[in-house]
């Protein structure tokens, strides 16, 4: 019996196509599962991490009752932040301040003053700043909080259990 047919079948049976499939699906198979890498999830030991305290900005949230929102705000203590569609995890709150909503009025002497706005359907409409705490890992170029740089004019998400709505950073305190 021949070692290859005509048809290029090893002893009549099985092809050398096959059997160079057969290899390449195994060495695959090893370089990947079997033989170890420098990637993955190693204990990242020295890592550069201080406190920070973040300044958010949110205006125009449409709530029912504000007061009530702000206070359950403060006694959670805690938010969910998602930086740049990139989720971080929780955050602490520290701080919640609403903002007055005013209007610039002209006055008859020629003066502009602030004041609070009258339109009915602002009644429902709050401005807010928020400071939140956390641990970011300092870089060469700034804080990061999770995988996103943490800068001025940042936009994030917070979500809570009956909350999702957004801000923008207006200050980074890395000196807490």
């Amino acid at each position: 019996m021949k070692l290859l047919d005509s048809k290029g079948r090893l002893f009549g049976k099985i092809s050398l196509l096959d059997i160079g499939a057969i290899a390449i699906i195994f060495s695959v198979f090893v370089a990947v599962f079997l033989v170890p890498g420098t990637g993955g999830s190693v204990a990242q030991v020295n890592l550069n991490t201080r406190p920070v305290e973040v300044t958010v900005i949110v205006r125009g949230l449409s709530v029912l009752d504000a007061d009530d929102f702000v206070e359950k705000l403060r006694d959670e203590g805690e938010t969910n932040i998602i930086i740049r569609n990139q989720p971080h995890g929780k955050i602490d709150i520290l701080n919640v301040e609403r903002l007055p909503r005013t209007l610039a009025i002209p006055q008859p002497d020629g003066t502009v003053a602030a004041l609070e706005d009258p339109r009915s359907e602002e009644l429902y409409s709050v401005n807010l700043m928020l400071t939140l705490a956390g641990n970011a890992r300092m870089t060469d170029t700034g804080p990061v909080l999770g995988n996103s740089k943490l800068k001025i004019g940042t936009p994030v998400e917070l979500e809570g259990n009956l909350y999702n709505f957004n801000g923008s950073v207006i200050n980074v305190n890395l000196d807490p």
